[in-house]
């Protein structure tokens, strides 16, 4: 039997695939509470905000989505050589990529329903795969989602002692049209609205006996 949520958590929801996420899960019945840094101050650069917009949540959820994150810093690009390297730029991508999701699932254990199945899903990106690293560059972005998917691992590895139903997977959408990705014409991307529909596809089958995998938008595993 397909998981479906009743309610639904997504961070970031202003985002190009949060945004997209949450309305294909409203029009299909699903009671959706949002968050997101424009509109409610969240900011995963801030652990403060973190806190105090998690911890003024209401109820329980039984799917949970982490749709943050950046590519890079305001005014630069994903480094193509060791030279470009920035201490505070690596620094920046490390609060919002990693640290950022580490800190919303810690409050995980205390929204998830307690006796349904629950899915918990955090975007990363395949570029955070360590064995299927074949071109390098890109040393902030890819650390950074190879530190989330650990993050995800352990995180799920934790939770399943006491929420038996519960599957905390990383998921990759793939090269999705938004405005972090409109300066890489290169790359083959869908529209959000089309990713959103697929990844809501992979979590609908998605199992407990799955938590701590990392899959991408066709449900199939991703190497770490």
């Amino acid at each position: 039997m397909s998981f479906w949520p009743k309610r639904a958590l997504i961070l970031g929801e202003s985002g190009g695939i949060g945004s997209a996420l949450s309305e294909a899960l409203r029009v299909n019945g699903v009671e959706v509470v949002g968050l997101s840094r424009s509109r409610d101050g969240f900011d995963l650069a801030d652990p403060t905000t973190v806190d105090r917009c998690l911890g003024m949540l209401e109820g329980t959820f039984d799917l949970v989505i982490v749709a943050t994150g950046i590519l890079a810093p305001s005014q630069h690009s994903p480094e193509k050589s060791l030279f470009a390297i920035e201490a505070e730029v690596m620094a920046e991508m490390f609060k919002v990529n990693a640290i950022g999701p580490a800190l919303i699932l810690r409050h995980i254990p205390k929204i998830l329903t307690p006796d349904r199945p629950t899915v918990t899903v955090v975007l990363t990106a395949r570029v955070g795969s360590i064995s299927d690293n074949r071109s390098g560059g890109w040393y902030s972005y890819r650390a950074s989602k190879a530190a989330a998917n650990q993050i995800v691992r352990s995180a799920a590895i934790e939770i399943a002692r006491k929420h038996k139903n519960a599957c905390v997977v990383a998921l990759h959408p793939g090269t999705v049209q938004t405005a972090f990705t409109s300066d890489y014409p290169g790359y083959e991307k869908r529209t959000a609205p089309v990713a959103a529909a697929q990844l809501i596809e992979v979590m609908k089958d998605l199992e407990p006996q799955q938590t701590g995998q990392f899959l991408d938008w066709a449900g199939k595993r991703v190497p770490w």
